[in-house]
């Protein structure tokens, strides 16, 4: 299963490829891509996970850019 986010407030690159691999290491995650310049993120993770994986994705985005909110795309 696929789902999109978009990381409102998200301004750097650099966070961008921390989130992106923070988030890709999450047990169940098959892959995690974030794209800055349209400041998406694609999550492909098992489906059964998925609710864990969004709340553990959501804390990440948290430490690394407090001023980001994850919402659904």
């Amino acid at each position: 299963m696929k789902k999109t986010f978009r990381l409102e407030g998200l301004d750097c690159a650099n966070c961008a490829a921390k989130i992106e691999a923070a988030v890709g290491k999450i047990e169940g995650v098959k892959e995690a891509t974030v794209n800055f310049m349209t400041t998406k993120m694609i999550i492909e993770a098992e489906d059964e996970k998925m609710p864990e994986i969004i709340a553990e994705a959501e804390k990440i985005v948290k430490k690394i850019e407090p001023d980001t909110v994850m919402k659904k795309a």
